[in-house]
């Protein structure tokens, strides 16, 4: 941990913390074009951010696929597009905690006939415990980390003859939680302490190492690959966690929290927008290109995470 210290904190800057707070206050950068007869895929759509994001592409003409959990959810979202938009709508069920629904959804995606022109890889949760999926793997990671690694790295084949799409992670400004990068010895939270926002941090910092690598891969395909903080916006994340915490979350964070509205017109800008049509390897806070903390930029820890989920997945007989 020492060396890790030594060589992140010559590297951290004020002015990138003052910059984020900065951003906070930025307006959105908004797109008014239809999206008429796209596909877009979404993970997580049945409230909060995804749900929002789901009506503004529907508005906005685009054909949608959400990938969701619960099935009575996903119905209802269905017939209010279907009833305000009268775009084609339908969702696939999977548990994205759950590798092998994972493989799932990859092979669905994979075998459909039509380009996928944005994949927005939007799933996410928050436990202040450590929680274990059926494969004990952590959660947070698999959700997180695993799942939209393993999605995109099944449609590789599907951008190579496609040749175009953009790839958006809904990621968090909380990845500068695991200040001091990642523990690659103990990923999955069984050694340390479980703190649930610095896991959650972790998570969040995983993913945009593995989107360094991806937007690398995929470059050559005219795919872009791209992650946004969604802003301070009420989610239903947490909504697991006790009392206590749903007490905070209610009257504190989501008192001072904007509508998933604004997250939504911020993911349509980068998904739609010619603007951002070649925007590769980039963190956004909203539609505004942010600099990475020392961790989030670091290639090498990038590699190296690779390389330990490449093992981690192969003992469970899953090859990226």
């Amino acid at each position: 941990m020492n060396s890790v210290i030594r060589t992140y904190w010559p590297q951290y800057k004020w002015s990138n913390v003052f910059t984020m707070i900065s951003n906070m206050k930025q307006q959105v950068r908004g797109y008014s074009e239809p999206f008429r007869g796209k596909l877009v895929v979404i993970t997580g759509a049945t409230a909060g951010v995804g749900y929002y994001t789901v009506r503004k592409y529907a508005a906005m003409g685009a054909r949608i696929i959400m990938i969701n959990r619960n099935p009575e959810k996903s119905e209802r979202v269905c017939r209010y597009i279907t009833e305000q938009y009268g775009t084609p709508i339908e969702y696939y069920i999977a548990d994205l905690s759950v590798l092998a629904d994972v493989q799932r959804v990859g092979q669905y995606l994979l075998s459909l006939g039509k380009t996928i022109d944005v994949l927005i890889h939007n799933a996410g949760v928050h436990h202040k415990s450590r929680k274990e999926t059926p494969e004990g793997l952590e959660v947070n990671f698999v959700i997180h980390y695993l799942a939209p690694l393993i999605i995109t790295r099944m449609l590789i084949p599907k951008y190579q003859q496609d040749r175009t799409g953009r790839i958006i992670f809904v990621n968090s400004e909380a990845y500068r939680f695991a200040v001091w990068g990642l523990d690659v010895d103990d990923l999955q939270w069984k050694r340390r302490r479980y703190v649930g926002i610095k896991a959650y941090g972790a998570g969040k910092l995983a993913q945009i190492l593995s989107m360094h690598i991806l937007a690398r891969e995929l470059a050559p395909y005219n795919v872009t690959v791209a992650a946004m903080h969604p802003g301070m916006v009420r989610t239903e994340s947490g909504k697991d966690n006790g009392r206590l915490y749903q007490w905070y979350k209610r009257n504190i964070i989501d008192a001072l929290s904007d509508s998933p509205e604004v997250s939504a017109e911020a993911l349509y800008y980068l998904g739609a927008s010619p603007e951002a049509a070649h925007t590769n390897d980039v963190f956004f806070h909203l539609t505004i290109g942010e600099e990475l903390t020392p961790p989030a930029r670091d290639l090498e820890a990038a590699e190296t995470l690779w390389k330990r989920t490449n093992k981690l997945l192969h003992k469970r007989g899953i090859t990226l």
